[in-house]
């Protein structure tokens, strides 16, 4: 770092979105259709009935987008490729048209001198192949290095920077154990099994990249850290399985070949008695890891909170988001020195992190002010500098979001983004924390003070 003030040379300063979230257009061009837009038409699954079938319209609109993010001066672009765009069944014969999109995308990237990463898997699974059983299927995890590979024989080289799978936490939690998200399944049985073929499918991707690639190729996880309420024995027990659950069960693995044993007990019978082989095979050498972080949590024992027996405490006298999360800027560097600390030394970029708070729906004529977030955004960003001057290896930022978009489950009524989008109209309007950030990145983390 050339001072305390500033970030080392060369920081990617992006923002970030998700295929589903932002793009519309689900059917087009001969796209298979995914187990989002099958879960999101399902009567009842999403807040106020809302679908990804317009979102942000950016598959039609990228070039108004990218132009938009070369105005800020964002400097890198992380999206997701709609699995079923490429392969309509899963598997098998490619849908060029598909294919074409994102090709077209990383030239327009390239030529705004925006550098492109590409998330192979943010939650959109064809619904062809979760009808042959999805993350439950062991054979899901050679369809996605076949996936992979698409992606890597067409794009790598103007594409340098692959993740394979976006928080397969959520992916597991959400879909297959409390059914909130696609799939929308309830079981313990099945979750532990979704985790595992996630990370089954995590490394063949990652071999698939060696034998094809030649750039970089990583793993993006969301981590909270998780603190206990109390020093008693059971909430630090409790702390101690959340964090197993949350945190260790995707990178033990994936980092050291190994399970936490705490999932053990959050399990119960549920848990496999995988070969020690299989699972030491679930770690690859990877060239960066993906944090994504939003908040913490603060837990305190509880028999009915299923699966792992830990409630989290809400901290009142704190700064909440809309989506309830407490604002803790400091999880964020103990974050990343955890990181440090428990795998050793590794490239990391802060792949997602942002907030919801209310914006209006139509952008005002002065502009769309957002304290909150701006805030948010520069103790955050801060945070990440003093894990960088401690010693961790960050070498990228990306917002989450570049625009307001679909929420998941909670539909529209969540915005994350920097610009706003009028969801009517889909005109795009920066708010402050664009323009906040935009400064940021002009001075290189100066401006943050």
């Amino acid at each position: 770092m050339a001072d305390d003030t500033t970030f080392p040379e060369g920081f990617l300063w992006g923002a970030a979105t998700s295929a589903y979230q932002v793009e519309g257009s689900p059917l087009a061009d001969g796209a298979g259709p995914s187990n989002w837009h099958r879960f999101a038409h399902t009567p009842g699954t999403i807040r106020g009935g809302d679908t990804g079938d317009v979102a942000c319209d950016q598959y039609r609109r990228y070039r108004e987008d990218v132009a938009l993010m070369r105005r800020l001066g964002i400097r890198a672009y992380r999206f997701s490729v709609a699995w079923g765009r490429v392969l309509p069944e899963g598997t098998g014969a490619v849908n060029g048209r598909g294919l074409d999109h994102y090709e077209r995308l990383v030239d327009e990237l390239l030529a705004a001198g925006i550098e492109p990463m590409a998330t192979l898997y943010h939650w959109d699974l064809p619904a062809a192949l979760d009808d042959r059983g999805g993350w439950l299927n062991p054979d899901i995890a050679g369809w996605f290095a076949d996936y992979a590979r698409v992606l890597y024989r067409r794009l790598d080289g103007r594409v340098k920077l692959w993740a394979t799978l976006n928080e397969p936490w959520v992916v597991a939690d959400g879909g297959y154990l409390h059914g909130a998200l696609a799939p929308g399944h309830r079981s313990a049985w099945e979750a532990a099994r979704a985790s595992h073929h996630l990370m089954r499918a995590h490394a063949a991707a990652v071999a698939a990249y060696r034998a094809e690639g030649r750039h970089g190729v990583g793993l993006v996880v969301n981590l909270e850290p998780k603190h206990p309420a109390s020093t008693g024995p059971e909430d630090l027990a409790a702390t101690r399985r959340a964090d197993a659950y949350m945190n260790r069960q995707y990178l033990d693995p994936a980092l050291r070949g190994t399970y936490p044993e705490e999932l053990a007990e959050v399990f119960g019978e549920a848990w496999p008695a995988w070969p020690p082989g299989e699972v030491a095979a679930l770690q690859a050498k990877i060239d960066f890891l993906g944090v994504n972080y939003y908040t913490r949590s603060v837990n305190r024992a509880d028999p009915a909170a299923w699966p792992v027996r830990a409630s989290p405490v809400r901290q009142a006298q704190a700064t909440h988001t809309e989506t309830a999360w407490e604002v803790y800027p400091e999880g964020l560097r103990d974050t990343l020195l955890w990181v440090k600390q428990r795998y050793g030394d590794l490239p990391l970029y802060v792949t997602e992190n942002g907030a919801a708070f209310y914006d209006p729906p139509q952008a005002p004529p002065e502009g769309v002010q957002d304290p909150l977030r701006v805030a948010y955004l520069r103790s955050h960003l801060r945070a990440v500098r003093e894990a960088i001057a401690a010693g961790c290896d960050v070498r990228g930022y990306f917002v989450w979001s570049l625009l307001d978009n679909l929420e998941w489950a909670h539909g529209f009524s969540k915005r994350f983004g920097i610009v706003h989008v009028n969801l009517a109209t889909q005109e795009r309007t920066p708010k402050e924390s664009a323009r906040f950030y935009s400064r940021v990145i002009a001075s290189n983390g100066e401006a943050l003070g």
